[in-house]
């Protein structure tokens, strides 16, 4: 028995600091999982994400057992993340529209994984769909806080809606990762600055 009923309590605290750890690990590798994504396709080497998030393969495969479990994980984590950075970037950006074309480029990070997990569930229509409910439920709302901020400052025009502008922003990503001509990210840019009021 420890001295001072101490015991439950420092093993709490160690239980907690465990989980805690977990979380930032599986945070760090589900990172690490977006961006060789993004770079490289969700077909990526499981070896290259392990080696940029600084473990071994065998740790990628206990948390996400099939590559398909993996990229929902990353998918929903994109989701969260993008969900997240909305309102911080209106709080820390020089203004609202600046604040809504870092969004929209880290919307255009998300989409290029999204189209990878479509092909990889498509014999899951009922997952994808579940899927897609909870990324308008979580991402809509945020793009139209971003909006409505541009427009009430005056620096983009009034009218369009964030269900179009996400989903214009998705169609420019088509196909743009087998195919190596095709800019999408300069196209979204040019899409976005086509929102500001003339001068």
């Amino acid at each position: 028995m420890s001295e001072g009923g101490q015991g439950p309590e420092k093993d709490a605290g160690q239980t907690r600091s465990k989980r805690a750890d977990a979380r930032r690990n599986e945070k760090a590798l589900l990172d690490a999982a977006a961006a060789v994504f993004v770079a490289a396709g969700v077909e990526a080497p499981v070896r290259e994400i392990a080696a940029r998030a600084g473990v071994g393969v065998g740790t990628i495969y206990r948390h996400f057992p099939t590559r398909a479990d993996l990229i929902i994980a990353v998918f929903r984590h994109q989701v969260e993340a993008c969900a997240e950075a909305g309102p911080k970037l209106l709080k820390t950006s020089r203004t609202p529209y600046a604040a809504l074309v870092k969004w929209i480029d880290l919307f255009v990070d998300f989409v290029v994984t999204k189209h990878g997990l479509a092909a990889v569930m498509r014999s899951d229509s009922a997952g994808m769909e579940t899927l897609g409910t909870y990324f308008l439920d979580r991402l809509l709302p945020v793009g139209a806080e971003l909006l409505d901020a541009a427009v009430a400052s005056g620096e983009i025009r009034g009218g369009v809606q964030a269900y179009e502008l996400m989903r214009g922003v998705g169609n420019l990503c088509i196909g743009a990762d087998n195919d190596p001509r095709y800019d999408a990210r300069r196209l979204v840019g040019l899409l976005v600055s086509g929102l500001r009021r003339p001068e």
